[in-house]
């Protein structure tokens, strides 16, 4: 009598299965747009290269717009795991470290993260905008849960004790949007070469220039 596969074990396998297809898809998805742009890269080219039929693409994802938007994903947080940044580990210290300094590093941390690992694919998007509404609208909330991130950062940093309630929070938190949004980035990529090695110091600095030495301490 053959060995029976028990349903758990066959659907997990299915799952296994699955993942490995699609991570396939992404990678090959990611040096096509890096190579070749968004307009120009077809599902099909995508299919060829992953090694699949272009029937398990549609399937699996649909549109070429929300394969970019599967490929950004991961990109922002190093891999496939559905979590997203602000609940990554490094973004949790940049909210709850002891000191401000300590946050302020792991804030550049986390910013300098995502310029190194998907700095290429935002100029991608950048030029996608304008001709895709489905990338435009993905990239117009990812500025807005940017800003409200940079908004909750100092107000954290108030309600904590570490920042003195006079500061201007609301200054503070705009300036900060502008100088890690993903705009900002793609600017500095495109207008001076800039890559993560060279925004995360600049980051650094002007972060600290934002306060008074007193606030700094610790």
């Amino acid at each position: 009598m053959k060995d029976q596969v028990k349903p758990d074990a066959r659907a997990e396998f299915g799952a296994a299965r699955i993942a490995r297809t699609e991570a396939l898809v992404v990678a090959a998805a990611r040096e096509l747009f890096l190579e070749h742009g968004y307009a120009a890269t077809a599902l099909t080219q995508v299919a060829r290269r992953a090694g699949v039929a272009p029937r398990t693409v549609y399937v699996r994802f649909g549109t070429k717009a929300a394969l970019f938007r599967r490929v950004i994903d991961e990109a922002l947080v190093g891999d496939a795991e559905p979590v997203d940044v602000a609940h990554r580990s490094r973004a949790q210290d940049a909210m709850t470290g002891r000191t401000l300094p300590e946050r302020l590093n792991a804030l550049v941390d986390v910013t300098a993260g995502i310029a190194d690992r998907a700095g290429a694919l935002l100029e991608v998007a950048a030029q996608a905008e304008g001709a895709e509404p489905e990338i435009a609208e993905a990239a117009q909330s990812g500025r807005r849960e940017t800003a409200r991130l940079c908004q909750e950062f100092w107000s954290r940093a108030v309600t904590d004790g570490l920042l003195e309630s006079t500061v201007d929070i609301e200054r503070l938190a705009v300036t900060t949007d502008v100088l890690l949004c993903a705009d900002t980035m793609v600017h500095l990529r495109r207008a001076n070469g800039w890559s993560a090695a060279e925004y995360g110091p600049w980051l650094r600095e002007a972060l600290r220039t934002l306060l008074p030495r007193p606030q700094l301490s610790g």
